[in-house]
């Protein structure tokens, strides 16, 4: 399955963003990048992305406030949230618990190494969303 579809890439530090975005664009996905939680909130309303990749700590407003808007809104709701952070799992259950569909601490990505893992883990969320919507996956509770 060649990849497609849109990503917002929410991602405080430059390098980072940069690389990851290269990842992605290279594997075939459309890359919208935010610097911090008010343009996340502003190009994942104006974009409607398939998929937001979103750091925790970020500048004028958090990840988790992030997270917590995107899923009040009506428009954003639906779109799934990977959280990306280098902060411990122990945040895992209460980010799960707010929306987020997955979370990964960024160590474990080996940008270092080209990593595809990145890519294998916007692929199985967007293909397991794909599913859902053609009906040939019941979505998780």
């Amino acid at each position: 399955m060649g990849a497609s579809g849109k990503v917002l890439l929410v991602e405080d530090s430059k390098f980072l963003r940069l690389v990851n975005e290269r990842v992605l664009t290279k594997a075939g996905y459309s890359v919208t990048t935010a610097a911090d939680g008010e343009e996340a909130l502003r190009f994942a309303q104006e974009r409607l992305p398939d998929l937001i990749l979103l750091d925790l700590l970020l500048p004028k407003i958090s990840g988790p406030e992030v997270l917590r808007k995107l899923k009040e809104s009506p428009a954003t709701a639906v779109i799934p949230v990977i959280v990306l952070s280098s902060l411990s799992q122990r945040n895992e259950k209460k980010l799960l618990e707010d929306g987020a569909v997955a979370y990964f601490e960024k160590s474990g990505l080996d940008l270092d190494k080209n990593s595809d893992r990145l890519t294998a883990i916007v692929e199985t969320v967007l293909g397991r969303i794909t599913r859902q919507k053609l009906g040939l996956e019941q979505p998780q509770i």
